[in-house]
């Protein structure tokens, strides 16, 4: 079960400048002091992932679009003490899902806008009783 001279060329692969190929490279000091902004950007998202549970993204889609994207808003106002916009809330989203494949096609937009007139049919009105 001995690699023989697989194990000698495998380090030379493996590491360079002293790190793994494999790993993570280690962060350059000035950017830990992005680290709170990306922990509260990872909070964020989190909290959205939880109010998609709520709220699917498929609602995004057609007459119930606004209403899911004011509950996420809300979800997310409660769940941080400050207002979002609903482009910040698209924005995130756009993170996660392809909000193009969301927008109504030409056709569903007709099919809504459609009017008919309505009536009740005859026998309605010609049922009296007692």
């Amino acid at each position: 079960m001995s690699s023989g001279g697989g194990a000698a060329a495998k380090p030379k692969e493996e590491e360079q400048d002293g790190m793994s190929v494999h790993s993570p490279c280690k962060p350059h000091p000035s950017s830990a002091s992005s680290l709170p902004k990306d922990q509260a950007q990872a909070e964020l998202e989190l909290k959205l992932l939880e109010a998609l549970e709520i709220y699917p993204p498929i609602k995004l889609q057609g007459i119930h679009r606004h209403f899911v994207l004011y509950g996420l808003m809300e979800y997310l106002k409660k769940s941080f003490d400050r207002d979002f916009s609903s482009e910040e809330v698209l924005q995130l989203l756009d993170r996660f899902y392809n909000l193009e494949m969301l927008k109504t096609d030409d056709e569903e937009i007709d099919i809504l806008n459609h009017e008919e007139d309505f009536s009740l049919p005859q026998s309605y009105f010609g049922k009296e009783e007692p």
